[in-house]
């Protein structure tokens, strides 16, 4: 990996460019590399030590990615082209070497300063222009921002009481450290989302006894992980250009066929053949490449959860476990909550120096130097504890940095009562900051590298046609961003997601505001509706380079 730049002596420390970019994860790679090829000055700040984003900083035993390879890589040639996988869902060790080659080939590192934490982002007027700043006190001004920092980065730690008096190793899932105390002692999970069940696939094979205190169960769908051959991939990149351009044009970002129609379209027999042959396959099969009734229609939720559970039951031989794990009563409306990928999840549950507790009838009470004691007085003493607890998704990235737009407000002040944004692109108040992978986009319910590149390359055409119409500046205009939040809760108000508290509804984290967070029409229909907005410009205000103001269109 090329050395990090340095800032440059000239002009008081202070770095000028057209764009400066947050984040070196898939988002800011692809930015970085688009926006260089437009002849643009462009500079990123990364707060780690290297490339990949969520994956350079997902160290925790058994991280990997759950959108299966072919579809989860850069789509540019230059890079497939020397790049081959060793599994169908890559490791984290794997995706890390991964980055290293897109940095390789791309050259990013030349234009990216390292171990550069965002601290401080403001907007000046009088220059249209933003200064970012950075921890150590670097400095960046640029007409153009964009905030890829991702929809999971902010690690959620919940308030539980005593937490700092634990006298053992406690770890935050998101920050693992260079020495895990987990084999061959007591160890406790918090969690079971998606890292929480890769943790326990892992910590339960090394450790002597493993808790795992579960609020709600997941359900989780067979992962079905093989191994992928250099001739294989050989072969399969023939058509990869077109397996990208069709990820592009459909929901999640993933080359599955849907299923038009209703599932109730089929016989009891054809809807179980096709079942079959969907779990067979594993992955999001089950569900991307399903009928989407079971999203709206409460009895084919029913009939897809039964079937879940007629599969995943009888991998668990402890009836207690099996009770709690996959109960008769659905935990909640299939899909409503992210399934987690698993191999051997609930094999491992199933283990005898496995516990689990229950945290609906016995949630926590409080941490003791030892331990955890539960509202029914029991405490349980462990070595080290494991808060696989989930991030603020969605908008903590913003909400965290101390970005100060136009009217003095951060995102954080701008979005007490809930998240505005127009296009799930730019906020009110924020002139020339354009979110990637944010709040208000397609961003949880896809295939991220399809939806990114997909994204920034509206960013990149709309930055051209600013530059090319000698326009300084363009800012959401409160009542666009008001319509298309209203448009997104529309939407979800037609489906069961509102029925359920996950943190696609912001409902993880006391005190966000309940909302949809996330648009609903997928990656091809979202792609439409930026590019017709941003063909006028309705919904903005635009100021050009001769101080002319237009409200709403060009």
């Amino acid at each position: 990996m090329a050395p990090a730049q340095v800032l440059n002596a000239g002009d008081g420390g202070v770095r000028n460019v057209d764009v400066l970019i947050i984040g070196a994860g898939f988002g800011g790679c692809y930015s970085l590399y688009k926006l260089r090829r437009l002849g643009l000055s462009v500079h990123l700040f990364e707060a780690g030590s290297q490339l990949g984003g969520v994956w350079h900083w997902n160290n925790y035993p058994g991280a990997r990615v759950d959108s299966e390879i072919p579809y989860y890589q850069f789509s540019m040639p230059e890079v497939w082209r020397k790049w081959n996988w060793s599994e169908r869902f890559p490791g984290g060790e794997e995706l890390k070497a991964y980055f290293k080659h897109v940095d390789s080939t791309l050259n990013l590192s030349k234009d990216i300063t390292y171990s550069a934490n965002v601290v401080g982002i403001k907007y000046d007027e009088s220059t249209a222009k933003w200064t970012v700043t950075t921890e150590d006190g670097q400095k960046a001004v640029c007409r153009y921002l964009i905030c890829a920092t991702g929809s999971s980065f902010k690690p959620y730690y919940p308030d539980f009481p005593n937490l700092n008096k634990f006298k053992g190793q406690l770890i935050h899932s998101t920050r693992w450290p260079a020495v895990a105390n987990t084999k061959g002692r007591r160890v406790a999970i918090i969690g079971s989302g998606a890292t929480a069940v890769q943790c326990t696939q892992e910590i339960a094979k090394e450790a002597s006894h493993l808790t795992v205190y579960i609020r709600t169960a997941s359900i989780s769908l067979p992962m079905f992980q093989r191994r992928l051959d250099e001739l294989e991939q050989r072969i399969s990149k023939a058509t990869y250009r077109q397996m990208f351009d069709f990820c592009r044009h459909s929901k999640s970002g993933l080359g599955y066929d849907p299923q038009p129609g209703s599932v109730f379209d089929l016989t009891d027999e054809e809807r179980e053949e096709l079942w079959e042959e969907l779990w067979s396959r594993g992955g999001f099969n089950f569900n991307q490449a399903n009928y989407r009734d079971f999203l709206v229609d409460p009895k084919a939720s029913q009939l897809m959860y039964d079937f879940w559970a007629k599969k995943t039951r009888p991998r668990v031989k402890n009836p207690a476990k099996a009770a709690f794990l996959v109960p008769e009563k659905p935990p909640f409306a299939f899909g409503t909550k992210r399934s987690s990928l698993e191999q051997d999840y609930y094999e491992c549950c199933d283990q005898d120096n496995v516990d689990l507790v229950d945290l609906k009838a016995n949630p926590i009470r409080e941490f003791t130097e030892k331990g955890i004691i539960t509202q029914d007085g029991v405490e349980r003493e462990f070595d080290t504890v494991v808060m696989a607890t989930g991030f603020d998704a969605m908008t903590g990235s913003l909400t965290n940095m101390n970005v100060v737009g136009r009217d003095g407000l951060t995102f954080k002040e701008r979005w007490k009562d809930g998240v505005f944004t127009q296009l799930g692109l730019c906020s009110s108040g924020c002139p020339n900051l354009f979110m990637i992978y944010g709040p208000q986009a397609p961003t949880a319910f896809t295939n991220g590298p399809v939806f990114i590149e997909a994204q920034v390359d509206v960013v990149v055409d709309l930055i051209q046609k600013l530059q090319k119409d000698g326009i300084k500046s363009i800012e959401a205009q409160r009542p666009a961003e008001e319509k298309w939040k209203q448009a997104i809760q529309d939407a979800n108000d037609k489906t069961l997601l509102p029925l359920t508290d996950s943190w696609y509804m912001g409902a993880n984290i006391p005190g966000k505001k309940r909302e949809q967070l996330n648009y609903l029409g997928g990656i091809e229909t979202y792609i439409q509706e930026c590019r017709k907005a941003l063909e006028t410009l309705d919904g903005f205000t635009v100021v050009y380079d001769s101080d002319k103001q237009s409200n709403g269109s060009v």
